[in-house]
């Protein structure tokens, strides 16, 4: 067999792939949350199914009813049952005020499931919040972010549009960049701040070695809606040229299911 001939069949086979950065496919499960409440296997089959490989999961005790279904699980049991659907997962969300209250609980837990990343997915800032009190968060998760790298896991901060506002002057999360410590807490971007006129490359490469992982969204401005990875506005082989650049470790698809399905060709593709 020739090398042409060997690649063509592997290719055939779904053993070869271009995939962007050459990572596996990830995707969050919080699009999913529902259908996976009501049949965990069967809908980690359809992620894979549709071609992803990885996942990010969103920390049961926090995340409540949303994840009822996980909550009796131990560590061991949900990296199990995500083995047993042929997905990975290494990265999980969790709430500012679990971090601060059960920490020492939650890295055991972490460390359980074989996460590598442990992702603060919002500070739950009320609107009424002062500049002061973002920095002061930020400060407080300087101090969680140590513990979690001590345990051997990367801590990561997860941004919203409410990040990209000014206050008091300032953008908010160039202000949360300013006070983060760039060697304890890691940046995963999200890219859907296209829509308030942020691009993630250009912070990508602002500040490399800053980001952790990416979550992806594209932006139809003619439309005005969320629409399939490279199906809108975001420049992707920029984005990813400058993300791996910047030292990204992973990403994740986060939209509704049909939105996350048809961005996977695209990834596939793009290498």
């Amino acid at each position: 067999m020739t090398r042409r001939e060997w690649i063509a069949g592997a290719a055939a086979a779904g053993v070869l792939h271009a995939k962007a950065m050459g990572m596996p496919i990830g995707c969050q499960t919080y699009p999913v949350r529902q259908a996976l409440n009501a049949d965990i296997p069967g809908t980690l089959k359809e992620l894979r199914a549709a071609g992803f490989e990885t996942i990010e999961m969103c920390s049961p005790p926090a995340y409540g009813r949303d994840y009822a279904a996980f909550a009796k699980m131990s560590g061991t049991e949900m990296k199990q049952t995500f083995a047993a659907a042929g997905v990975k997962c290494e990265s999980c969300h969790y709430g500012f005020k679990e971090l601060k209250e059960n920490l020492d609980e939650r890295i055991a837990f972490a460390k359980e499931l074989g996460l590598k990343q442990m992702v603060l997915s919002s500070f739950g800032m009320p609107q009424s919040a002062k500049l002061a009190d973002w920095s002061k968060a930020a400060e407080d998760l300087n101090g969680i972010a140590e513990k979690i790298r001590k345990a051997g896991l990367d801590a990561g901060y997860h941004n919203h549009s409410f990040d990209f506002k000014e206050l008091e002057g300032k953008l908010i999360y160039d202000e949360l960049l300013h006070r983060f410590d760039p060697k304890l807490v890691g940046l995963q971007f999200q890219t859907s701040v296209i829509s308030e006129g942020y691009k993630a490359a250009d912070y990508f490469e602002k500040y490399p070695g800053r980001f952790l992982s990416i979550h992806l969204q594209d932006w139809s401005a003619t439309e005005k809606k969320a629409v399939p990875v490279g199906k809108g506005d975001i420049d992707w082989k920029r984005l990813f040229a400058s993300a791996k650049k910047a030292g990204v470790k992973n990403y994740f698809v986060e939209m509704n299911l049909d939105l996350m399905k048809a961005s996977v060709p695209y990834l596939k593709e793009l290498s």
